[in-house]
């Protein structure tokens, strides 16, 4: 049809019939003479770029496996509305689909806990609180003395704890242990779902678990800190053994009244170790574990009430679980009343100045850091005899009550300080003042006061030991006990040069208590009756250096040790107690020496560390000693006649000093050496010590000696 009939109404319309059939066959030879026309026009162009033509790169793993699996998702997708479902049918899902959505949500979490299981490594610093212990201290008889440290813990070896005390503990807390994989999935999700509903994480929790809440987490109540604690127990329970986890939640849980582990609870419940409990007392400790607080019967009368029942539940719970016999369950009818709250074994008064002399030598002898000493965990077995401990106590005790009485005035500013020591070195006693929380520093270890007369033994023990020489390079010269010394007053002392001058251009000169004038007299006499002026020219004949090694030999520390000069031999030095004691000590044991200790044995949560302990050594020859020994009989027998039998080996003497600042009385008993020691000192103005004026009694020795006697009885 051409325009012009298009536009002419009159024109005939004429119609094609098409087959449909026929338009199909002559498409297809259309499109397969085009394809093959295409393939002929185009082999020049194949021929000629052969070599950079690829074959189709295979499908991928992903996508042949979606391949496969489209059936499946096809029929999981949802068709909303879907077909065949009237109402709100139509839009619940499929059954097919619920079943394809939790097996996707099983397969994601189990992917997440894998790789968070992967991620979690177990940190290498525990809680620092949880592993901190405190310091046990021990009597010489073994029985606790003090405590020390911010926590009342004590770790002990699994092995040491009773295994009915470890099965009270399971029964209570976790009873599949040794079976469980470090976590409870019930508990978890119990713990979850109260987090979400009601913000508490408690519940549900293993011992596992608990254990890595007491040492590598924080108290933090969280989901975080509950998903981080089940990935830790699930790797820690993997990598350590049970027995060891057990054994470090028995000594990092809390049991109340400020202890943590069943060693220290043991003690504070029931003031014994926990290797002596018995199945009916580890069973309510056991209770305790759900909540001290609550269970412990010291508190209310509703704490009993459920510590009894929780006690009953426990027993009860390890018959069901084979781990106690029936027949011994109905020993137990009665309930295991607990020790009332106490502060048994804290420090304080006393006990301090020895703990803080343990704890010093301790840390030296055993090469213990402060910082490790402080994290607590070790028994300190010490030297101190409890008997004499309370006897020196009480002794000094009374002579200042004394003093309060007589002169108060100057009783204030009165110091007393005492110390016992064994021939072999043992620290069996001090006083140190009157508390240690009023006065912080120990009296029997201080270096403040002089000797004086009390250190004539040791010139004596010198020159005995070395001999003297009084002419320049002359050989030494042998004395005895019987060798005759001036001991007249004021006679001056003199060199091989001739007098012997102080810096001013002054002869010095000695003087005898009360200046009374004894004419020649034996050295054995001399040190008896405590005349000053033989031993003061002995000393310069002997050799002052001399004097200072024999001195430091038999005990005084160096840095106590007086300018060398005549006055050294008068006691110019300010040894401690503990050291004047420890030198009157050597000459009883017959000139041997052993450095005063104070700690016999140290361990670490039960297991032995290894301590320095002090070699007796020869300071000098047994007959010296003797010699010594037997001067200082006759001075106690002459000052104290009626004091001891006639068989008792007592032997003393009484120490004044010219200036009257301080009074000694230092002796030995039965192999025991104790020093007493009183001056005066004005701590808020000065360290210079001030006039006795009669605080020490007269004699000045009396009161040193009434403290001496009183913790040395009986005599003999």
């Amino acid at each position: 049809m051409t325009a012009d009939t298009a536009t002419d109404p009159s024109s005939t319309m004429v119609i094609r019939v098409v087959d449909p059939a026929a338009t199909a066959h002559s498409r297809t030879g259309e499109t397969q003479t085009g394809q093959s026309a295409g393939r002929r026009a185009g082999r020049g162009t194949e021929s000629s770029h052969r070599g950079a033509r690829r074959r189709p790169a295979p499908p991928s793993a992903a996508a042949r496996l979606a391949r496969r699996l489209a059936p499946v998702t096809g029929r999981l997708r949802p068709r909303y509305p879907r077909p065949g479902r009237t109402g709100w049918r139509r839009w619940v899902p499929s059954r097919r689909q619920w079943l394809g959505a939790a097996v996707v949500s099983v397969g994601l979490s189990g992917a997440l806990l894998t790789v968070a299981y992967a991620a979690t490594d177990i940190p290498n610093d525990l809680n620092t609180f949880a592993t901190q212990q405190d310091n046990v201290y021990f009597w010489s008889d073994g029985t606790p003395m003090a405590r020390t440290g911010w926590v009342r813990r004590q770790a002990m070896p699994l092995k040491d704890i009773p295994e009915d005390v470890r099965w009270a503990v399971l029964a209570a807390e976790n009873a599949s242990f040794y079976s469980d994989p470090g976590i409870s999935f019930g508990g978890l999700t119990r713990a979850l779902w109260r987090t979400l509903g009601e913000g508490d994480t408690q519940g549900g929790s293993t011992i596992t678990q608990q254990y890595v809440k007491n040492v590598y987490l924080t108290q933090d109540r969280s989901v975080g800190r509950k998903f981080d604690e089940a990935m830790i127990a699930l790797k820690l329970d993997n990598r350590m053994s049970k027995d060891k986890i057990l054994e470090g939640y028995l000594n990092t849980s809390w049991f109340g009244r400020g202890t943590y582990g069943m060693q220290r609870a043991a003690q504070a419940y029931y003031g014994k170790d926990v290797g002596e409990l018995n199945v009916s007392e580890a069973a309510f400790l056991a209770s305790l574990l759900k909540g001290a607080g609550l269970y412990d019967p010291a508190l209310s009368q509703a704490n009993h009430a459920r510590a009894v029942e929780r006690w009953e539940w426990i027993l009860d719970r390890m018959v069901d679980l084979g781990r106690l016999e029936k027949s011994e369950r109905a020993k137990y009818t009665k309930f295991p009343e607990p020790l009332g709250q106490t502060q048994a074994y804290d420090t304080g008064r006393q006990s301090d100045y020895l703990v803080e002399l343990a704890a010093q030598y301790a840390k030296k002898a055993a090469g213990i850091s402060a910082k490790d000493f402080d994290m607590g965990g070790y028994q300190i077995y010490t030297t101190f005899d409890r008997k004499r401990e309370t006897a020196l106590t009480k002794a000094v005790t009374k002579a200042r009550k004394k003093a309060r009485k007589d002169s108060p005035g100057k009783a204030m500013t009165a110091h007393y300080g005492a110390a016992s020591v064994a021939a072999d070195g043992r620290i069996l006693a001090v006083y140190g003042g009157p508390d240690h929380r009023e006065q912080g520093f120990n009296e029997s270890n201080a270096t403040t006061v002089q000797a004086g007369s009390a250190f004539l033994p040791v010139v004596y023990a010198a020159a005995l030991e070395h001999g003297v020489r009084k002419e320049r390079d002359a050989p030494r010269t042998r004395v005895t006990s019987q060798s005759v010394y001036d001991g007249n007053d004021g006679i001056p002392v003199t060199t091989p040069e001739g007098p012997y001058w102080d810096r001013n251009g002054d002869k010095v000169v000695a003087h005898n208590d009360g200046n009374r004038s004894w004419g020649p007299i034996t050295l054995h006499q001399a040190l008896a009756e405590s005349v000053n002026t033989p031993f003061m020219q002995l000393g310069m004949d002997t050799g002052l250096d001399t004097v200072r090694e024999t001195a430091e030999a038999v005990g005084l520390l160096p840095s106590s040790m007086g300018p060398q000069v005549p006055a050294l031999s008068l006691g110019n030095s300010t040894p401690s107690a503990i050291r004047m004691a420890g030198s009157y000590a050597t000459f009883a044991a017959g000139g041997t020496h052993t450095e005063p200790y104070s700690v016999r044995r140290v361990t670490h949560n039960g297991s032995r560390v290894a301590l320095d302990t002090p070699e007796r050594r020869r300071a000098v020859r047994a007959e010296v000693a003797r010699q010594v020994t037997a001067a200082l009989t006759d001075s106690f027998r002459g000052d104290h006649p009626a004091d001891a039998p006639a068989s008792a080996e007592v032997a003393g003497k009484g120490g004044t000093t010219q200036d009257d600042t301080a009074a000694w009385y230092v002796g030995t008993n039965r192999s025991v050496s104790t020093a007493v020691v009183v001056y005066r000192m004005d701590l808020t103005k000065s360290i210079e010590p001030l006039p006795l004026k009669g605080v020490a009694g007269t004699p000045p020795a009396d009161v040193p000696y009434g403290i001496w006697s009183s913790a040395m009885s009986p005599l003999g």
